[in-house]
């Protein structure tokens, strides 16, 4: 580490070595999903609904740890894809609430595809990617909302 007089070197930083690489992640998933129409914010909301189906915008937005108006946007590109249908909530009808179409269904076959090329591109091994997953699980748990 840094001695207490200099300030740490970029390559010491966490911050950097967290942003550097999720920077090389998304441009890894980048050509990827083009073939599908998505861009990366749109791939992960995709991957909430093939998770669990009817969400609303707010239920989507706490899973990806955003502001529900930044999801808004990309349902509606992804609404426009023909991917997935945008309903009003029957609780709450200022929600909506988001249902994936057969299009959107289908899509989940190249979702699978796409994951199995990202871990073969990291070229680690899985109990290395989840002992590497838990560990940022814990920093984003320490560093809270």
């Amino acid at each position: 580490m840094a001695s207490a007089h200099l300030p740490p070197t970029l390559a010491q930083h966490l911050c950097f070595k967290l942003y550097s690489t999720s920077l090389k992640m998304t441009q890894l998933y980048k050509p990827m999903l083009s073939e599908l129409n998505l861009t990366y914010p749109q791939y992960l909301v995709m991957v909430v609904l093939w998770e669990e189906e009817g969400l609303g915008i707010g239920d989507i937005a706490r899973r990806l740890q955003q502001d529900p108006g930044s999801i808004t946007p990309l349902a509606k590109r992804l609404e426009a894809e023909g991917y997935l249908v945008r309903d009003r909530d029957p609780k709450d009808q200022r929600n909506r609430v988001l249902t994936l179409t057969p299009a959107g269904k289908d899509l989940r076959v190249a979702g699978v595809r796409i994951s199995e090329q990202i871990a073969s591109a990291c070229a680690i091994t899985f109990k290395d990617a989840g002992q590497l997953m838990d560990g940022i699980d814990k920093l984003n748990d320490n560093l809270g909302e």
